[in-house]
């Protein structure tokens, strides 16, 4: 692997291509999301119409490799965009498994009333497929973190306030840009990595970045803070990546406080320090933040060391000493948490990725 870490949004969309030709009256096989009604959200989106789930079986969709989140750009060449793209097709990778060779409009479609462009692009569809000329339908797919997905996240963050929201996303490519790529072979990311400080638990389909507070804090001296945020946010943007709709993409954190006392060792200038790049730049995905074992006399002493997070991030907290309660937050099955020891041992059993990460 390389030891660079780039982030798992990659910058420029892919194309896929849908051609009907070996069965003309078939249907695509995928519900379809109207992004014509004049909202707010879907002003970076590029189409009107996107993908928001796909029908089972064998479907076209599912042959050709469509996924939840691809925008249809084109008809037949013609294009039924918002915009004109931010790059030239050749510059972009095809996902297309049989390639054909259709010219593509750039062309911006823009009708002025609400609704008359997704009807459009229904209609074209429709005339089409009543005619002899085969159906072929042009998609791009965006990242996770690409505008076209992350705009309902920031601006959910700003309640709404567009130039608020506009700020936000721009401090947060600006953070890309200062960011990445991330050194993997870095002294201290690899302790971290060896040691299982940050990991990941991934057995549901929102996945868990794993902290262990303790050997955080044990490694205090040979750890610089900067590289413990790194570590954290390359599992974070792994997990990210795998979400099964990139529109709302959500990860769990799970913090193992085994061996920590509450009141007389825990410093919370390390989860001080990891909110500072996780709330700006990935709003709207944390799910659940649980903390355990914690007990409740000292519940309340967590709660107010945590007065630095948001007030929407602080609902999503669960601390408790309650293993029934973590593994129903979480998703993560009882009897397989004990069986394999603990929480450690089943962080260790289902991690995926952490140890191709480590170097020498």
């Amino acid at each position: 692997p390389s030891p660079l870490f780039e982030s798992t949004s990659p910058e420029k969309p892919s194309l896929l291509s849908i051609c009907f030709k070996e069965d003309p009256k078939a249907s695509l096989g995928a519900h379809l999301h109207n992004c014509d009604k004049g909202n707010m959200e879907d002003m970076f989106v590029p189409s009107y119409a996107t993908v928001s789930g796909l029908v089972e079986g064998d479907t076209i969709a599912r042959q050709a490799g469509v996924q939840v989140g691809d925008f249809i750009v084109a008809v037949n060449g013609a294009g039924f965009r918002r915009f004109a793209p931010d790059y030239p097709a050749s510059e972009l990778e095809n996902l297309t498994k049989s390639l054909e060779e259709v010219t593509l409009s750039d062309d911006a479609v823009v009708s002025k009333k609400v609704g008359d462009n997704y009807a459009a692009l229904l209609a074209k569809i429709k005339e089409i497929k009543s005619s002899e000329t085969p159906l072929f339908l042009s998609l791009e797919r965006h990242g996770w973190d690409a505008r076209a997905h992350s705009w309902t996240r920031f601006l959910k963050a700003r309640d709404n306030d567009v130039p608020a929201a506009m700020m936000m996303i721009q401090n947060h490519e600006a953070w890309k840009t200062k960011t990445f790529p991330i050194d993997l072979t870095a002294p201290g990311v690899q302790s971290l990595l060896k040691l299982k400080a940050v990991s990941e638990v991934d057995v549901t389909e929102i996945p868990t970045v794993y902290v262990n507070y303790g050997k955080l804090q044990s490694l205090e001296s040979e750890v610089k803070p900067e590289e413990v945020v790194q570590t954290f946010v390359i599992f974070t943007e792994m997990m990210l990546q795998r979400a099964p709709d990139p529109r709302c993409p959500k990860t769990c954190q799970f913090i193992d406080l085994s061996g920590v006392s509450i009141t007389q060792g825990f410093r919370v200038d390390i989860l001080k320090q990891i909110y500072a790049a996780f709330e700006p730049n990935y709003p709207e995905t944390l799910h659940k933040m649980v903390m355990y074992p914690v007990s409740k006399t000292v519940a309340y002493t967590s709660k107010m060391l945590l007065s630095f997070v948001n007030e929407q991030t602080q609902k999503k907290f669960v601390i408790t000493d309650n293993l029934d309660v973590v593994c129903t937050e979480l998703g993560w099955d009882k009897a397989e948490v004990e069986a394999c020891g603990g929480v450690t041992d089943f962080m260790h059993k289902h991690e995926k990725a952490g140890n191709a990460m480590i170097f020498g």
